[in-house]
């Protein structure tokens, strides 16, 4: 009587399944890096569920002791129209994000908001989402 099995089992590693994690990885990690600010200022932002998918040329930060900074440099505030205009010299689609702290008084948005306007900029205000 013959006893051996027909079926032999195959002593190699398939490495597909772990090259399929790998990437999967890879992209998980990706699509979450893009959502990331580079811009670390602190500022509480007010809530809502508005979003845009334009990319932003500049970022313009005013935190809650009035500080202006434009990409994480801090700036003049009276200087502020003259560094955002020297920022987008040269830029087909001017546009600017900004962040502005909820305490910042209402005043202070709107010169910004001036400032873009007479200049013909566009320009989003940054939210939290809800």
């Amino acid at each position: 009587m013959n006893l051996r099995s027909r079926n032999k089992v195959s002593a190699s590693f398939s490495m597909s399944s772990m090259t399929d994690l790998v990437f999967l990885l890879l992209i998980f990690f990706i699509i979450v890096s893009t959502l990331v600010s580079p811009y670390s200022l602190p500022v509480d932002l007010p809530v809502s569920s508005n979003k845009s998918k334009d990319k932003q040329n500049i970022a313009l930060r005013i935190d809650r002791d009035l500080n202006y900074s434009v990409n994480n440099d801090i700036i003049d505030p009276l200087a502020l129209e003259a560094e955002l205009a020297g920022r987008l010299a040269g830029t087909d689609k001017p546009s600017i994000v900004f962040h502005v702290d909820q305490s910042v008084p209402t005043g202070e948005t709107v010169k910004v908001l001036d400032i873009a306007k007479r200049n013909q900029w566009k320009i989003v205000l940054a939210t939290k989402p809800k």
